[in-house]
């Protein structure tokens, strides 16, 4: 795992070397580069960047919590995720469990940082522990959650089940290097079964969110239009209720719990609509609140705000729409921004700064958002930009999914058919 010198933002147009150095200028996804013009990173504009290669490509991950103790200079710095890949081959997949440590800072902070260059060198080289659990079919999303002290992954296989995975086995791995050679040794990953399997879903999905205030309460939607409910039992099971919640038309796309409310969920689908549930009501009759045309087409993914009654959604369009949800039955978004050229593939709210998101597109662009900034005629604005859009990130090719990281501030990790970034710019 390494910095890469492709990954971009605040990229400069260079030409090649004259005898009078060329006026630099901002480079905007899309423009077309003269001959003699190369695209190089801007290392100031980020406070971190690393790159992360698995085997085969993962489209989805999450972030898994831990209890290290952080402040604003615990550098070098440590995470843990879960990803599932999405071989060639269906029986080649597996569920990652990831430790990436030495993550350091990899732009000069202060003339002390150019102290002792060489001896920093020798040790600042992050480093990646991985422990595989043997999974059937290619795995569309994953989801973790921590129940009873115990960390459980969700997975929505293209074979058309949901596993859910126990993880001690695999973390206590990632930890311990002795343990790890061993795991690998006897490969363990491959004899590994999940806790609990469900395959009543009469198609394959992608939507899957744990509930974040009713530990171990699940929601997955497929792409016929169902979404089933699923509830903890003792023993380590889960009742599946078999009727499935009824509004969408079509595919189910994202889903997410209400970070308020323990019984209230979100989900958007291809229909174009956003449907707001209370899962206190009977599936029949479950839908309080609907938007039909929220975009124009295909709504991919969805966002819920942890501090304000905000949604953002992504569609096929390329539009971004907040919506306001005091204010969901007028059925228009409360502001709309349309900056990708491609659909939007993720969208994720900042943990902490209600005002912060960020979005990617299959465009190859991560895009970060600040809704309190206001539009400033006095301001030097760049022209065609939206006064919001902060940074924009590239290097990756067809990015699919972004998290925050939830206990480290402005830390933002990415998954690419090409690759991971894991990355903090100096603008958040």
């Amino acid at each position: 795992m390494s910095a890469s010198k492709e990954e971009c933002d605040e990229m400069q147009p260079m030409e090649e070397d004259n005898e009078q150095e060329p006026e630099k200028s901002v480079y905007l996804p899309g423009t077309v580069l003269e001959d003699g013009e190369e695209l190089v990173c801007d290392p100031t504009a980020y406070v971190m960047l690393h790159q992360l290669q698995t085997g085969s490509p993962c489209l989805s991950f999450d972030v898994i919590p831990d209890n290290i103790t952080r402040n604003e200079d615990s550098y070098p710095l440590t995470c843990y995720l879960v990803a599932g890949t999405q071989a060639m081959e269906t029986h080649a997949n597996n569920v990652i469990v990831m430790k990436l440590s030495n993550l350091h800072r990899t732009s000069k902070q202060s003339e002390e940082d150019d102290s002792d260059e060489e001896e920093e060198e020798e040790v600042q080289y992050p480093a990646m522990a991985a422990s595989l659990i043997k999974h059937q079919g290619g795995i569309n999303r994953t989801r973790c959650t921590a129940l009873n002290g115990v960390v459980l992954a969700a997975t929505w296989s293209e074979l058309g089940r949901v596993n859910i995975w126990d993880l001690t086995q695999q973390l206590q791995a990632v930890n311990d290097r002795d343990l790890l050679k061993r795991y690998v040794k006897d490969n363990v990953g491959n004899a590994v079964k999940p806790l609990f399997t469900f395959a009543g879903h009469q198609q394959e999905g992608f939507a899957i969110d744990w509930n974040l205030l009713d530990h171990g309460v699940l929601a997955t939607g497929d792409c016929k239009m169902d979404i089933h409910i699923w509830k903890p039992k003792e023993g380590g099971s889960w009742f599946v209720d078999q009727r499935p919640l009824i509004g969408h038309k079509s595919s189910v796309e994202d889903i997410q719990w209400s970070p308020n409310e323990p019984t209230v969920l979100a989900s958007c689908s291809v229909d174009r609509s956003i449907r707001i549930w209370d899962i206190r009501a009977p599936p029949s009759k479950a839908c309080m609140l609907t938007t039909e045309n929220a975009h124009t087409s295909d709504v991919n993914v969805i966002s819920w705000n942890r501090n304000e009654p905000f949604i953002v959604s992504g569609g096929d369009d390329g539009i971004l729409n907040i919506w306001d949800l005091r204010r969901f039955a007028e059925k228009q978004p409360v502001a709309t921004f349309k900056h990708h050229t491609g659909s939007i593939t993720s969208v994720d709210w900042h943990p902490t700064d209600s005002a912060v998101f960020a979005s990617s597109g299959s465009d190859d662009q991560i895009t970060l958002w600040d809704l309190s900034v206001e539009k400033d005629d006095e301001s030097e604005e760049i022209p065609g930009l939206p006064p919001q859009l902060l940074f924009i990130h590239q290097g990756q090719k067809d990015i699919k999914e972004l998290h925050w990281h939830p206990q480290i501030p402005g830390l933002i990790i990415s998954t690419a058919l090409s690759d991971f970034n894991i990355f903090r710019t100096i603008s958040i």
